[in-house]
């Protein structure tokens, strides 16, 4: 990659084949993006009418979003300051990118239910679930890294998630005779969504390799997924990806099995997000910009 290109050639001519010349320009423009720091109410230890209480006190400038009262962005300030505020230390909030605040939504986790978190670590989704459900469902956390189970654990205490169980164990080697209301699978992607011009390590770690070894994990951990979730139940496959052969050709290949169907993305707000066509109707998949990372979300039912 020379000094004047911006991405990888191989991952702009991924991008132009799928999306064509001027929706890759604007996805190359969002790379370029300075993104916002945002976080997320836990409402285990507080509500979001009392964290603006807080951040009015102390003069942080937030804005709210459409499609979670729990999500903010704050304005004028480095991380470093709202990681020093005491809503913070305490567990009362949690950083978090707004993309990855949509895939536990659009799972919607009840109480009561029996709920996995395939690929857990660090866990602001687990958190997330066990916040929306007020600690009464039965969260199962997978993390087959040690170091990263570590970190996982450590914000699960923090957050006061007590009905989170934590398991150092790659999910894909489960028992297939445990089954789950609802599956969250948010798999090991390239990244493709996150990427910043401002980082001038990409072309050292995003690599042709990385994407096809991305590709092996995401359809394993998707076929053990279909066989852990309960009959007429639902799971969530997400990335941080916007390449189809990290999204939409791993979920069409669970969809040849004709007990699967895709289950339409709908929720109030959703049209507030800058969108990319996806190739699979009913599934989201979001552009990069200054407010969001590029993300992709579908949500699969398992008929009998």
């Amino acid at each position: 990659m020379d000094k004047n290109q911006i991405i990888p050639y191989f991952l702009e001519d991924m991008l132009k084949e799928q999306y064509g010349e001027k929706t890759t320009k604007r996805i190359i423009e969002g790379y370029s993006q300075r993104r916002v720091i945002s976080f997320r109410v836990n409402n285990l230890k507080n509500n979001y009418k009392k964290i603006e209480e807080v951040l009015n006190e102390k003069n942080i400038k937030f804005e709210k979003i459409i499609w979670s009262k729990d999500a903010f962005i704050v304005k004028d300030v480095s991380q470093n300051v709202i990681e020093e505020l005491d809503i913070y230390k305490n567990g009362e909030i949690y950083i978090q990118s707004l993309s990855s605040m949509l895939p536990p939504i659009i799972l919607d986790p009840k109480e009561g239910e029996d709920i996995l978190d395939m690929t857990a670590a660090p866990g602001g989704k687990t958190t997330q679930m066990a916040s929306m459900t007020n600690n009464k469902a039965n969260i199962t956390a997978c993390e087959m890294n040690s170091i990263r189970a570590e970190r996982l654990k450590y914000n699960i205490e923090k957050q006061g998630a007590s009905r989170v169980f934590c398991l150092v164990k790659d999910s894909r080697k489960l028992e297939d005779f445990f089954s789950f209301d609802k599956i969250l699978l948010d798999a090991p992607c390239s990244g493709s969504g996150t990427l910043s011009v401002y980082d001038n390590k990409i072309e050292k770690y995003f690599t042709e390799k990385l994407i096809e070894k991305s590709i092996k994990a995401q359809s394993s951990l998707l076929r053990k997924a279909t066989k852990l979730i309960k009959a007429g139940k639902e799971l969530v496959y997400s990335t941080c990806s916007i390449l189809d052969v990290e999204n939409e050709n791993i979920v069409n290949e669970i969809l040849k099995d004709n007990n699967f169907e895709i289950v339409p993305i709908k929720f109030d707000g959703m049209e507030d997000l800058p969108l990319l066509p996806t190739k699979i109707k009913g599934t989201l998949c979001i552009m990069p910009n200054e407010l969001y990372e590029g993300f992709f979300v579908a949500k699969i039912r398992r008929i009998k």
